[in-house]
């Protein structure tokens, strides 16, 4: 059996998914070891995955804690812009910790989180195979997808396509700094040298969280491109922190539910929570708010109506049983439609603006935007997913097509194909695409 490299090292929510795949590699008698800062190690301890800690000279402990509570605060470009920083602050360390790190492990291939710029070159330098693995949205770009991080509709029109190459421009912009960094390394290990961001991905598989009928359509996406779906727990418990979530089921009444998070990184505006709190007061259902956090205070949410306030539930757990989700459209939009539960979506930064489209292309919820959020408009918009069921209709339809996708069982059937052909693993279930661009 191969010995597997995780490379995530940073990005404290993609561990879920990554864990959850390694857990499945695990369990076929591969051998796991995660890559992370300091403050990784007792998140992924339930995991039971080997863990190498790496960067701790620039991310000491609390130091990604904090820089998320930072994050927490932005939004819109300002957000995107704080997050690339990160990003570029873990490329320089990865570069010079990861490969004494990950050679001293005899790893045999790797899998690489795809916002990890740094590890398509790692490997290179390495010479191992890696796999990239998109926990987000996928950030491949070609004229036809709008950018990850705007909020614009798919459109098969000219002036669309022209807009988001001029979005495309303006990310190349805004990640230069990164880029610049990464083309220096190459140089410095004389590695071939990237054109395009695109380079930097893997060339024998590519997996991603997202089914392929959440996805805008594509015509230049890569052959060896994988839409696996959710990498979900079976058991619909995240092994991150799962000694810390906590919740009474015995609170719940009956009437419908209505669950409000914005995830662990975004949930630092609780004006938004009370926004949410305010628009539910009329609303004949039960209002369940997470504040996204193990340490808030739950004493001090002081929200119109009488909301349950919870600080760190099971949230796979109460998705299942709500009737509607309240959500920034993370990752949280995949857990919902997993349970075919519809949403109102809140998009605060980063890729979220991109997930809410794709929702709501889907129809299975609404988009309130952060820059138009009032009470009577989310309201509107709770009301309407409430009592129309095309919304639960269409996010049973995604259910059903995340379940064929197939999800850690088919991301760990590619990535083993890899390692016993080390060949690009081509996609046969590609619909509709020239597949002729990575």
């Amino acid at each position: 059996m191969s010995r597997i490299g995780i490379l995530c090292p940073g990005a404290i929510g993609h561990l879920n998914p990554m864990c959850n795949l390694g857990i499945e590699l695990l369990r076929r008698g591969h051998n796991v070891l995660l890559f992370g800062v300091p403050e990784v190690k007792e998140k992924i301890s339930q995991s039971n995955l080997e863990f190498c800690e790496i960067g701790g000279r620039d991310f000491p402990l609390g130091s990604i804690e904090s820089m998320y509570a930072q994050l927490g605060q932005l939004t819109g470009l300002e957000g995107l812009k704080f997050a690339i920083q990160f990003f570029k602050k873990e490329a320089s360390m990865l570069f010079r910790d990861a490969p004494d790190a990950i050679r001293n492990a005899q790893i045999d291939v790797l899998l690489i989180d795809q916002v990890t710029s740094a590890g398509g070159t790692i490997a290179d330098y390495l010479n191992l195979p890696f796999i990239t693995v998109c926990n987000a949205l996928p950030i491949n770009t070609e004229p036809g997808v709008p950018p990850y991080f705007t909020h614009w509709t798919y459109k098969n029109v000219w002036w669309a396509k022209l807009r988001n190459q001029l979005g495309n421009v303006l990310t190349n912009y805004l990640t230069r700094s990164i880029w610049d960094v990464l083309v220096q390394q190459r140089k410095t290990w004389h590695l071939p040298p990237h054109y395009k961001r695109t380079d930097s991905y893997s060339k024998l598989a590519q997996i991603s969280q997202l089914p392929q009928e959440l996805d805008f359509p594509r015509q230049k996406i890569a052959p060896w491109f994988h839409y696996a779906g959710p990498l979900k727990n079976p058991s619909d418990i995240e092994p991150v922190s799962l000694n810390r979530q906590h919740f009474s089921f015995d609170v719940l009444n009956g009437k419908p539910l209505i669950y409000a998070t914005l995830g662990t990184l975004q949930n630092q505006n609780w004006k938004i929570f009370h926004c949410i709190a305010e628009a539910c007061l009329d609303i004949d259902a039960q209002l369940v708010i997470s504040l996204g956090n193990a340490k808030a205070d739950v004493s001090k949410a002081d929200f119109p109506g009488n909301p349950i306030v919870v600080a760190f539930p099971p949230h796979q757990q109460l998705i299942n049983r709500s009737h509607l989700v309240i959500t920034h459209a993370g990752s949280t939009a995949l857990s919902c439609l997993s349970s075919g539960v519809p949403m109102v979506a809140i998009p605060i930064t980063t890729d979220q603006p991109g997930m809410a489209a794709r929702v709501a292309r889907v129809g299975a919820g609404e988009v309130v935007p952060l820059t138009k959020l009032n009470v009577p408009k989310l309201k509107m918009a709770i009301k309407k997913v409430l009592e129309e069921r095309t919304y639960r209709d269409n996010a049973a339809k995604l259910c059903s097509a995340i379940q064929e996708a197939g999800g850690v069982c088919y991301a760990a059937d590619v990535i083993e194909q890899v390692i016993s052909t080390q060949a690009p693993v081509l996609n046969k279930r590609l619909q509709g695409s020239d597949a002729n661009n990575s």
